[in-house]
């Protein structure tokens, strides 16, 4: 059997070598698909966050009323103690002595004070039947007189005696966590209203405590008109729930309320300093421990809200992948706003139903045509405070 020319194997070849271009040409990739959901809508309040510290209700220095020398210390460094509980005494006895002394001369005054009214009452008589003269009358008047008044004067020197004896017991003012001693048993103390007196301890309350921030001029008059409107706002007529998280909490699981906000804004920083009050019956807020709390800053309002994974960055600004309804690719740039699980808040730049890529971020371009997969939207509910982003 004879071969087939040469020149015909070549033509073969060419024209099954065309026949796969053109298949692979006919070929085209497909759309890539990607899935959408509209956002979601949520009742929110907008949050503030602001860094402050914890400062006690209640903190008072302990010091000595009368001076002596510190007998005992009735306490442990750093214990709980109750309002009255004894925690320091001074020597007793040179007050002891002075209330006894005291209470004899106001004895024998009140004996001085006995022998002047019956003198005056024998007077009486006396100078009716003119066996005395008027001038003596008067005399025994004045004694009885100077006597009343010596009594006076010794029950007050009693009463001073008997306050610098109780004065010799140092007891808790207020209940709280108590300091460490400041002065050991067997040193002179010095005691009295005026200055130079000796610092024996410190007491600050614990439960409740206050927490204490400031916030700038601008939120100052947001939360002032906020707070006509509702009581549960953070002006100054209002009462607002706040939210607090310790430095190593993840969330704000701490609730309280505001209390109080300053009369004044400080010139120098532009600011003004808020208060709020919280429960703390474990004990672990501390007057001087730092936090961070979370203020509503709006009214209720309806937002619109995506996952916070699905926003891109472009230099500095935000922006979303959505499809419009010839199925492509457009960019579309918004506002964020705060952070309420794992998603985002978002004030402008987006309509209820524009569909947002959810999945599939990275097959998407701008001006690409897609093939959309509809996600099931996540129902509509109210939402709790969004975080604050850090």
């Amino acid at each position: 059997m004879s071969k087939p020319p040469v020149h015909a194997i070549a033509v073969a070849l060419a024209l099954l070598l065309a026949g796969c271009g053109q298949s692979q040409q006919a070929a085209a990739p497909a759309d890539p698909a990607v899935t959408v959901a509209r956002p979601t809508q949520r009742t929110i309040v907008d949050q503030d966050e602001y860094v402050g510290r914890f400062v006690a209700v209640d903190a008072v220095e302990i010091r000595a009323r009368v001076s002596g020398y510190l007998d005992q210390v009735d306490f442990t460094d750093g214990q709980m103690v109750k309002q009255g509980d004894l925690l320091f005494t001074i020597d007793k006895r040179p007050f002891q002595t002075s209330l006894e002394q005291a209470q004899a001369n106001l004895s024998q005054a009140h004996a001085n004070l006995s022998f002047a009214e019956a003198d005056l009452a024998r007077g009486a008589q006396l100078v009716h039947d003119k066996t005395i003269t008027e001038q003596t009358f008067d005399q025994r008047t004045q004694a009885k007189r100077v006597a009343e008044a010596t009594v006076a004067a010794q029950e007050a020197a009693v009463r001073q005696a008997q306050l610098d004896l109780g004065f010799t017991e140092l007891r808790a003012p207020v209940a709280g966590r108590i300091g460490d001693r400041r002065v050991s048993p067997g040193n002179l103390v010095t005691g009295g209203a005026g200055g130079g007196t000796t610092l024996l301890a410190t007491i600050v309350s614990l439960d409740p405590i206050r927490f204490e921030f400031t916030f700038d001029e601008a939120s100052y008059l947001r939360y002032e008109r906020l707070s006509h409107d509702s009581h549960d706002a953070a002006g100054r007529s209002g009462s607002a729930r706040v939210a607090l998280r310790l430095i190593d909490e993840p969330d704000y699981r701490h609730e309280g309320r505001i209390d109080f906000v300053d009369n004044v804004i400080d010139r120098a920083t532009g600011t003004i300093r808020g208060r709020a009050v919280f429960d703390n019956p474990d004990h672990v807020f501390t007057p001087g421990m730092f936090g961070r709390i979370r203020v509503p800053g709006s009214a209720p309002y309806m937002a619109l809200l995506v996952p916070d994974a699905v926003i891109g960055t472009e230099q500095a600004r935000k922006f979303v992948f959505v499809v419009d309804d010839g199925n492509v690719v457009r960019q579309k740039y918004v506002t964020l706003g705060e952070l309420s699980g794992d998603l985002r808040v978002i004030k402008d730049g987006l309509a209820p139903d524009d569909r947002v890529v959810v999945n599939g971020l990275m097959r998407a371009r701008a001006g690409q045509k897609v093939k959309p997969q509809e996600q099931s939207p996540a129902p509509t509910a109210a939402a709790s405070p969004p975080q604050a982003s850090d």
